[in-house]
């Protein structure tokens, strides 16, 4: 297959179809898979995963035992990415609208995600986090991704990953920026957001690796399209100052196990609220809420959904039954959330209400639900 694909030009403005007939989608997910990328769809003009089927949405369900790779489908989301051109062919050729994401940590693949936002600044202590940046330094100007990743280059005497023309880069419809680097082999790397108080390369420069996924080049949505800068179309290896620099912040796995970390202070008043652990509700709750929390220990397959799931379901139906009021039920379930997965909000607040809602329909009382 051709490195370079009319779909991949940046000056193509093509929307639709590429002239052999084959869909831009497939194209797409056909080359991604020919570098050895496994692909998942996205929902249709968005930059998200398609949606799992009804079954999967059940409360309690989880993707360890979901039928649907088996069967073809492609639930729950990167879980679902493959390198099997006869499941592509399926997908992406009955649904040429689908996205194409691609799995980063099974394709081996660190990507640094440079925002062009419009927000205001953080302290300066968490520009680039545990570099210290004196008062005195004039930050005047300094306003996105691009500023913050380009100083700490400059810091370490290197290339901004955005000016490395050696490297597979691709604009998005927002402004930013994806640059795209091999793994050294062996090596998996955390994702982390810029916005995050805990482990964060750089302000609004967010790290998509193991356990997370990007938007693949040529992807269309309906912001606009994900397109290449450059002629360079490989990712080039990740540059050993930027590996330096991933490990200093915290994106190298941990090395032992820490011992599980207590549920949060709002959430042991809400066990208590519902029991004080004295009884099985009680019991359930704070069982669950720890389950939730001790997913801080485990940065990947920690089924970190499926437990929050879980105690959003229970607290439905403590919340139905009167034991606990709505407020707090999501207040509590929020902060053992943000414990766990800091700065993803979007994430575990979808959980939260799906489960909450579902759990509402059906009280929960100590001998069990009405």
């Amino acid at each position: 297959m051709a490195s370079e694909l009319p779909f991949l030009c940046s000056d193509s403005r093509e929307t639709g179809a590429r002239p052999s007939g084959i869909p831009r989608s497939l194209a797409t997910a056909r080359w991604c898979a020919g570098r050895g990328w496994p692909v998942h769809p996205l929902a249709p003009g968005r930059k998200t995963p398609a949606g799992n089927c009804a079954s999967c949405r059940e409360a309690g369900h989880t993707y360890v035992a979901c039928g649907c790779p088996a069967a073809g489908r492609w639930c729950h989301g990167f879980r679902a990415a493959t390198l099997d051109s006869t499941r592509i062919e399926q997908w992406w050729g009955a649904h040429p609208g689908l996205g194409v994401g691609v799995a980063c940590g099974p394709a081996g693949l660190v990507i640094i995600d440079v925002d062009a936002h419009e927000r205001q600044l953080p302290d300066r202590n968490r520009l680039l986090p545990g570099i210290g940046i004196a008062d005195g330094v004039d930050l005047t100007g300094l306003a996105d991704g691009f500023h913050t990743i380009g100083l700490l280059a400059a810091l370490r005497g290197a290339t901004s990953p955005a000016d490395d023309e050696t490297t597979l880069r691709v604009r998005t419809p927002s402004g930013g920026l994806h640059v795209w680097y091999r793994a050294p082999h062996g090596q998996q790397w955390q994702c982390s957001t810029g916005s995050s108080g805990t482990r964060a390369l750089a302000w609004q420069v967010d790290v998509r690796a193991c356990g997370g996924y990007i938007v693949a080049p040529g992807t269309l949505t309906e912001a606009g399209p994900y397109e290449p800068v450059g002629a360079v179309r490989e990712p080039a290896p990740l540059p050993a100052w930027l590996a330096r620099e991933l490990e200093r912040t915290g994106h190298l796995p941990p090395a032992h196990v820490p011992t599980p970390r207590p549920v949060p202070p709002r959430a042991r008043q809400a066990v208590i609220a519902a029991g004080g652990g004295r009884g099985a509700v009680g019991r359930a709750l704070a069982t669950l809420l720890a389950e939730v929390a001790d997913c801080a220990a485990v940065p990947e397959g920690a089924a970190f959904s499926e437990k929050l799931n879980r105690a959003a379901y229970t607290a439905g139906g403590l919340v139905a039954a009167g034991h606990l009021s709505a407020d707090e039920a999501e207040r509590v379930l929020t902060e053992s959330a943000e414990h766990a997965r800091p700065g993803q909000e979007r994430r575990y607040g979808a959980i939260i209400r799906s489960g909450l809602g579902a759990g509402r329909l059906r009280p929960l009382s100590p001998g069990g639900r009405i």
